[in-house]
């Protein structure tokens, strides 16, 4: 005859089990250790219903639709340097089920460890004012990242999704924490902050020449996931 506390240890393996559940081993972690490519591809299956129409602004080489089959989504890949600025949009109102936007996230006053972000910022212009951008350096960031996402809002349908992709940064020798600042700013856009990921570089990031070390080199990056309220209330639900 079992003791009690087999039965214990029964009862709970039990309520363990849910009808229809996922099994745990195929559950969408919330940090990865990779490229963006292979977090990508998950937020879609959580956020955007297949055969959704999909503005990626900020397409460039088109690296996070590398391992996303192109007969699940409608895509439209545009870039500034083709023509099409994130902060003007050729898109109708409320036309868009989901946005995607990856601009540049810091500026590289003359250092080497940004190298890949140098050519982007010869059209943003970062580094300095000009070319719709009032602000600078880090300042010019965040003013990029905001008038991106009013024209994401304007083209997006009600409860559709937004995808951004960010990293913190020191500027001046001061901490920005740059996705704590885009949530804000996007909120008071009218967009619902609804989940964050952390990619992880597999290898060493590049590293300036600098005197001394005063804060942490950034090895980690995020994907934020809005959905814009408009007129509904609630909270947010998963696709179909």
């Amino acid at each position: 005859m079992p003791n009690a506390s087999n039965q214990q240890t029964q009862t709970k393996k039990r309520a363990r089990i849910v009808q229809n559940g996922l099994p745990t081993n195929e559950l969408v972690l919330s940090a990865h250790v990779g490229g963006n490519e292979d977090v990508f591809p998950q937020i879609l299956s959580l956020y955007v219903p297949k055969l959704s129409l999909i503005a990626d602004v900020t397409y460039g080489e088109g690296v996070f639709w590398r391992e996303v089959p192109k007969d699940q989504y409608r895509i439209l890949g545009t870039d500034i340097r083709t023509g099409v600025d994130c902060r003007d949009l050729p898109y109708e109102d409320g036309e868009i089920d989901c946005v995607v936007l990856d601009p540049p996230y810091m500026h590289s006053p003359g250092g080497t460890a940004h190298q890949s972000q140098s050519a982007f910022e010869a059209y943003y212009r970062n580094n300095g004012t000009g070319n719709n951008t009032a602000s600078k350096y880090h300042e010019a960031v965040l003013e990029l990242y905001v008038a991106a996402g009013v024209e994401a809002y304007r083209v997006l349908r009600d409860r559709g999704v937004f995808i951004v992709k960010c990293q913190d940064e020191v500027c001046s020798n001061r901490q920005r924490f740059t996705h704590v600042e885009i949530m804000e700013s996007y909120s008071k856009l009218g967009f619902v902050p609804e989940d964050l990921f952390v990619v992880v570089r597999s290898n060493r990031p590049g590293v300036s020449r600098t005197v001394r070390q005063v804060h942490a080199r950034k090895n980690h990056s995020y994907f934020l996931v809005f959905w814009k309220r408009g007129d509904s209330r609630g909270t947010w639900e998963p696709p179909e």
